[in-house]
Formats: C-alpha cells, structure tokens, sequence
C-alpha cells in the first residue's frame, strides 16, 4: 500500500495494483471536481465494461482545494482500474501531458470529466484500430458537430482556433477538448510541447499535424453537465501568454 500526502494534506491511502497494460488509457484532469467525480467515474467505467473495453481510466487531479483528493482515493480503492496521479498546482496541460506520459495503454484517449463522450471513444477507437489513423479529434465545430456550450465558450473556441491557424499554420478546426490517439505514435509530440495549462491540448494537436501524422476529425456533440471549474475570461492573459512564445518557438526558431 502506497502512501501518498499531495498539497500537505493528510495521508491518503491507494491500493497498490500490478502494472498490466490495457488497450485503452483514459486520461482525464480533474480539478475541483469532488461533487461531480463520484457520479461520473463510475458511469464512464461502467459504460466501458458494457462494451467489453480493457481500459484504465487515469484521473490526473491538479491543485484542487476541495474534497476530490478525498473522492479520488475512494474511487481508486474501489475500482481496479482507476488510476489516480497528484500534481501540486493548478495547471491543465501539465496534469494532461503527465497523463500522457504515465498511460500505458496501445491507445491514449483524452476526454473532460464533465464530457466521458463513450461515442467518441467508439468512433475513434474503429478509426484506430484500422492502423492507418494516428490522431483522432473530435471537433465542436466541423459539419455535423454540434457544440450546446454557452455561446462565449463556443465563441472562444473559434478564436483561439483562429489564432492557431494564423500564427502556427494549424490546418485543423479544433484542437481542445476529446482525442484519442495510438501511444507510441505521439509520445514524442507530447515530450516536445513547451506550453502548459490551457494551450498544452491545442500545442499537441498542431504539432501532430505539423510532423506529418495522420491525423482526423470527427464532429462531437459537447453537452457539459456543470458550470465550468476556471472563469473563462481569467484564462485569456495566460492563453496569449503561451501563445505568444508557441509562435516564437515554431515560427522563429523553427522547432516542430
């Protein structure tokens, strides 16, 4: 049995379990998220045993401050294949990267806790089993997407994908929210991105695009099932932040 004390909190007790290598890795960050993480983790494993997946469902916290610390060690002493990883601070593309990183199934779907979209993760999944699909995104914006957010979040969606497109040469539609991709074939994109937080899922996608992997979008339907955790409009000084130097970094330097 593990010990583990993230944030200076009381000690938290896991459950050790043997390193077997699923075919699927679900990463997803979690950030105060205590009310919603007992209901939907074990919906979304549910709804994966149903279809007869061999998953591990990776829940990477960062910097809550309320009682998911708590709910996690429940739901990973529960269940099996629920994986729980601790990063100190709040930061989104650093507890996604680190995901990416620490899955170890063929292949890594990146879903939100308040999405766990099983039909992504069936349509992705049959474009990746197929062997000639490196990277699947799905798109709230494509033909046939349908994206029921709030209108300044799917407007925020166009623009930061605006931006991409202009300052890096982005050829996609959408670069944050659901993917899935083989492992192997995107460890070393995952290593290369030099930003963190909310731009860490939008660098990923352009640099597959940009080494020439196969990549593909599919429309998604996005209904959310709470209020985000982080004020949007908080967000936008650190996303131009990063964007500013991605730019740098690919346009100047001329770093993939």
């Amino acid at each position: 049995m593990n010990v583990r004390s993230p944030g200076g909190r009381a000690p938290v007790f896991v459950l050790d379990r043997p390193c077997v290598a699923p075919e699927l890795s679900i990463v997803i960050p979690v950030y105060n998220e205590a009310a919603l993480l007992p209901v939907a983790v074990p919906e979304q494993c549910a709804a994966l045993r149903a279809r007869g997946r061999d998953f591990e469902l990776l829940l990477c916290e960062n910097g809550s401050v309320d009682a998911s610390h708590e709910v996690l060690a429940r739901l990973a002493q529960a269940d099996p294949a629920v994986r729980v990883l601790h990063e100190a601070e709040p930061n989104y593309g650093r507890a996604l990267r680190r995901g990416i990183l620490e899955a170890r199934g063929t292949y890594v779907f990146c879903d939100e806790i308040d999405l766990c979209d099983t039909d992504f993760q069936d349509r992705a999944l049959e474009m990746l089993r197929t062997g000639s699909v490196d990277l699947v995104v799905g798109s709230k914006v494509l033909a046939g997407a349908r994206d029921e957010r709030p209108l300044l979040r799917h407007a925020a969606t166009l623009a930061i994908n605006g931006l991409l497109r202009v300052a890096v040469g982005f050829r996609g539609t959408d670069t944050h929210g659901l993917k899935a991709f083989r492992r192997e074939a995107l460890l070393d994109v995952a290593r290369a991105c030099v930003v963190e937080r909310d731009l860490f899922a939008s660098e990923f996608v352009v640099r597959a695009w940009r080494s020439g992997l196969a990549v593909r979008e599919i429309p998604v339907v996005v209904r959310e099932k709470r209020v985000p955790s982080v004020n949007l409009l908080r967000r936008v000084p650190g996303v131009l932040r990063s964007l500013a130097r991605l730019t740098w970094v690919i346009r100047v330097q001329g770093r993939r």
